[in-house]
């Protein structure tokens, strides 16, 4: 029950030089598209420190009516550019990403869009 009270799970799907966010407790959604390009012709995330600022931005705004939040629980999903699963470097990446932007728990999922359920399993499983 107290950890319902406290509960604080973010979506993240990551597009190229965008990223939305939802927080599953909430409802609430942010987007935030980058002023700069941080996706390369290879990599979804290629600039790593402009994808960071630009996802502790989203978070930031995510989280701005609330008095109290503590760290979320993460689910990050790369929406293009999976073709043949992700490596241990892009895998790296979206983890440091998440980290850096305030995230206690990460969790990385490769597939179909979830829903507000399967987010909340995974971010569980985190």
């Amino acid at each position: 029950m107290i950890e319902k009270l406290f509960a604080n799970t973010v979506y993240v799907k990551v597009f190229p030089n965008r990223f939305e966010l939802k927080h599953i407790e909430s409802g609430r959604s942010e987007v935030e598209v980058s002023s700069e390009s941080f996706t390369t012709a290879r990599l979804l995330v290629g600039k790593f420190s402009i994808a960071e600022r630009v996802l502790k931005r989203g978070m930031k705004r995510l989280h701005e009516k609330k008095w109290f939040s503590p760290s979320p629980i993460v689910v990050i999903q790369p929406m293009e550019k999976t073709d043949n699963g992700l490596s241990e470097v892009e895998e790296r990446v979206l983890l440091e990403l998440a980290a850096g932007a305030g995230a206690r728990k990460v969790s990385i999922w490769v597939g179909n869009e979830l829903s507000d359920d399967e987010v909340t399993e995974k971010a569980a499983r985190a």
